[in-house]
């Protein structure tokens, strides 16, 4: 009996000493993906993707796990199709979003509720389909059962309607869908403003302010009201310096 209870005593220290591992881990690939957000740094995000791929690799992993796996592979995809200048490699470019799209299916798998793993879904599965109409046939459903869910599960999660607005605004066409853009955009504003008035946890989602204040900018622009991109420009460059888009946008804007 006592070598019973003593076994029972070393698998839950080994496995209390995995749980420490693996919250080291994430801890540490939170750090790393929110100095790449600020510095807009690829080889961050990369490295901030490995530390939570070995998060992800062991038994304690959890949802938290998959889904930051899956952010940072997201805004690694995006560092390399918009950082100015970059020669980018498209199957470096297309493998990140495939590692995005398996990290979060993962993660709903683990929390069929996690609207932040489903808002990313459904923008990866629209970044899938491009210009192809043959892929629109294919993925078009997966955005919107994804995006839907994302929604009705996060309708108050400023990220969720953050990567709304930014889908609405790559196909937008016409002013009444800019419009819209707007609005989804404006709503984010708000709830980002909210989120950060709350105290924050330590692995707890807070980016994509700065991004969706440049997505106004780019949306008010495309309206014709240079001086509210202009002001929408400001805010982001305030919060993030290193945002090219932002920087590019206030150029075009204050060109006389």
């Amino acid at each position: 009996m006592i070598r019973f209870f003593a076994i029972l005593f070393f698998i839950s220290t080994l496995t209390t000493q995995a749980e420490d591992a693996v919250a080291k881990l994430t801890t540490a690939g939170v750090a790393e993906f929110t100095a790449a957000y600020q510095a807009w740094d690829g080889a961050r995000f990369a490295k901030a993707g490995e530390l939570f791929r070995q998060a992800s690799t062991n038994t304690s992993a959890t949802v938290t796990n998959f889904y930051w796996l899956g952010a940072a592979h997201f805004h690694r995809l995006l560092q390399l199709q918009n950082s100015p200048g970059s020669s980018t490699n498209k199957e470096t470019a297309e493998a990140a979003l495939d590692a995005a799209v398996e990290a979060l299916l993962t993660a709903v798998k683990l929390d069929e509720k996690h609207a932040e793993s489903h808002a990313l879904l459904g923008t990866l599965y629209g970044m899938k389909i491009g210009d192809s109409l043959l892929r629109a046939a294919w993925f078009g459903p997966k955005v919107v059962k994804h995006r839907d869910l994302a929604v009705a599960l996060g309708p108050d999660n400023p990220r969720v309607r953050y990567l709304l607005g930014m889908c609405q605004f790559h196909t937008a066409s016409k002013p009444a869908a800019w419009l819209e853009t707007l609005a989804t955009l404006l709503a984010a504003e708000k709830l980002f403003e909210t989120e950060s008035k709350r105290a924050n946890a330590s692995l707890e989602p807070r980016w994509g302010r700065s991004s969706c204040l440049t997505f106004i900018g780019q949306t008010y622009e495309r309206l014709g009201q240079k001086l509210k991109a202009a002001e929408y420009f400001r805010k982001a460059l305030a919060e993030h310096p290193a945002d090219h888009l932002a920087k590019a946008g206030l150029a075009r804007v204050e060109k006389k």
